[in-house]
């Protein structure tokens, strides 16, 4: 009869010959990384995402040894830089750059390639930036109360631009003006450059657009910003109230950054990854080149970004489903 130290020796040596099947979590945390890292950015060179991942990149860099390479792949909504992470190698060593376009292409396709929330793990929201609604200087409104109020007091006279259909700022367009039940034309130029234009000219009463590319114009005086639109006021615009404080209720929009892995990357390495944005995000210099770009940076666990990502999807949904916007 076999003894059971017999047996205990023989499970032992088992364990030894397979150390993947017990000791793999430990080995890949203190593997990774074993090679470069790629991160994947649906936006091309340039933008305000790409210069964030870049920044976060080259910390990131440093810390774990490794080159991080960027891999501009813009277009199609997001879809082809999200299918190509999702479909990689769940290593850790390849990384999305996700952002609320992330959330509302989720509701804004009829299908995907893949499941937005099932085949990726948020690893760390890197920053937010703002959303602010702008007149053009000469504008008879001065604060956001007397421009809602114009809206409803004279219906479908107000015209408010935004930039392309789907876009977040087309979006939170579409939310501010069904948070405060007016009715208005939202008119969608065709990018940044088209809107400021039209705002210059008069073209448009008010504006929806990400404040980044906005505030050299507010700052020179062309334009003033009535309200910002996330839950706390612009760090580089506070004395600008939130669209909330000035009592439209609901109207609450942002953008963010945040970096993702593919599906079934092992946690090992997710809290990896995570400690080591949550570190660059704290050094000063990367806080004072975000800060330049009118990005605040922000970091905390994955479960916060998932929790993040899983909360704009219900909200954009919700928008594109109210306005009748047409799936793609």
């Amino acid at each position: 009869m076999t003894s059971f130290r017999s047996v205990r020796r023989q499970l032992l040596a088992a364990a030894l010959v397979l150390p993947g099947v017990l000791v793999a979590p430990a080995t890949w945390a203190q593997a990774f990384p074993t090679k470069p890292l790629r991160v994947v950015v649906p936006f091309g060179a340039g933008g305000v995402g790409d210069l964030t991942a870049r920044i976060v990149a080259a910390e990131l860099s440093k810390s774990l040894g490794q080159p991080v390479t960027i891999d501009n792949r813009p277009g199609a909504g997001g879809v082809v830089a999200a299918e190509t992470v999702a479909r990689a190698e769940p290593d850790g060593h390849t990384l999305f750059l996700m952002s609320n376009g992330t959330a509302v292409t989720a509701g804004l396709f009829k299908t995907l390639p893949y499941d937005t929330v099932r085949d990726f793990t948020p690893v760390a929201i890197l920053g937010t930036f703002d959303i602010a609604v702008l007149v053009p200087a000469e504008s008879p409104f001065k604060t956001l109360g007397e421009l809602v109020g114009y809206a409803k007091a004279h219906p479908d006279k107000l015209n408010l631009g935004s930039i392309n259909i789907g876009s977040t700022q087309h979006l939170a367009a579409e939310l501010f003006k069904s948070s405060a039940d007016m009715n208005v034309q939202v008119v969608p130029f065709n990018g940044t450059p088209a809107l400021i234009g039209a705002l210059r000219g008069k073209q448009v009463d008010a504006g929806v657009e990400i404040l980044a590319p906005a505030l050299t114009h507010i700052k020179s005086g062309a334009f003033r910003a009535l309200a910002v639109t996330g839950k706390k006021r612009s760090t580089a615009l506070p004395d600008v109230p939130t669209a909330e404080e000035q009592g439209v209720k609901g109207f609450v929009a942002s953008s963010w950054n945040a970096f993702a892995a593919p599906a079934k990357t092992p946690r090992a390495v997710i809290e990896r990854l995570n400690k080591d944005i949550n570190a660059a995000l704290a050094n000063p210099e990367v806080q004072q080149k975000l800060r330049n770009l009118n990005i605040d940076p922000a970091g905390g666990t994955p479960e916060q970004a998932a929790e993040l990502l899983a909360a704009d999807i219900r909200r954009w949904g919700a928008v594109i489903e109210r306005s009748g916007i047409p799936k793609q």
